[in-house]
């Protein structure tokens, strides 16, 4: 792992960019710090197919309003860490979930140190945690809508989409162009065939990433985790309902737990969803994600 940024000094508000080193790849992201020390340092794990920009608004509240900082990243050959076409990559969900996660938190660890760490994952960027190294050195977990969903745990009907996602114009529209279409597939941007492959083998089977330890996943410490951990789901959330989000308890066995339900009525709003929790315009829950 290698980084390239001179030691942040504190003393004034600042979006800077940053570049991290994982393995061959260089990973883009930005570091929202604020004008005071912070009294921690989040590394926001993003959601699959989920660029940085989505959190921008969370970042710079965490920054602003919380004098927390925040790091945002874009996992290998994806968003502004894409350094040519997704069909030309080989990136896994391993790759993204564990080494460069992991590759972000060395990061922080050395380039800017002295505040407690903290991880905030959404959906994907907390289900691996336990297959990373040096956990103990991490003070706090927020895992948000992240669970190992099954495709069965969807409702209805979202459910019937989420199959064709998986079994019908997903596997065809990957394998006859090498890459996954977002737009046209209603993810919204492209994904490394491999990704999506690992994707789908891990939402279709009961084992989940099972299936995949010690060859394409490391094996993992269960009990590693002794940081408090925070669970928080959403109630209105299609894709990793409230039940999956607890099923990844499991995951974090030595870990003082908390569970939170975000309830779209609480905080005036309509829906929040899957990826709403992060939506500048619910930002009213926010204050209890963090809470």
């Amino acid at each position: 792992m290698g980084c390239e940024m001179k030691m942040v000094p504190y003393g004034q508000p600042i979006t800077q960019e940053i570049s991290v080193r994982s393995g061959a790849s260089k990973l883009s992201g930005r570091l929202y710090h604020p004008t005071d020390t912070p009294r921690a340092i989040v590394i926001l794990n993003g959601a699959t197919g989920v660029p940085q920009s989505f959190y921008t608004a969370f970042a710079r509240w965490l920054a602003t309003e919380q004098n927390i900082a925040c790091v945002t990243y874009d996992y290998r050959d994806f968003g502004l860490s894409a350094a040519g076409h997704p069909k030309l990559s080989t990136a896994t969900m391993a790759d993204w979930a564990v080494r460069d996660a992991q590759a972000v938190r060395d990061y922080v660890a050395t380039t800017l140190p002295g505040a407690p760490i903290w991880i905030i994952g959404h959906s994907l960027g907390a289900l691996t945690l336990a297959f990373q190294d040096r956990m103990d050195r991490v003070d706090r977990v927020i895992t948000v809508a992240s669970g190992p969903v099954h495709v069965s745990d969807h409702p209805w009907p979202y459910q019937g989409a989420a199959r064709l996602f998986w079994f019908a114009h997903g596997p065809a529209m990957t394998s006859a162009l090498g890459y996954l279409p977002g737009r046209a597939t209603g993810m919204g941007s492209d994904l490394p065939a491999s990704v999506y492959w690992q994707w789908r083998r891990w939402c279709t089977s009961r084992s989940f990433f099972a299936d995949d330890i010690g060859s394409t996943l490391p094996y993992p410490d269960w009990t590693a985790i002794t940081c408090p951990v925070k669970f928080v789901a959403v109630a209105d959330d299609q894709m990793v309902p409230p039940s999956a989000v607890w099923r990844s308890m499991e995951f974090y066995r030595a870990a003082p737990k908390r569970q939170l339900t975000l309830e779209p009525a609480k905080y005036g709003v309509p829906k929040i969803g899957h990826l709403g929790a992060f939506r500048r315009a619910n930002a009213a829950c926010w204050a209890d994600i963090i809470a």
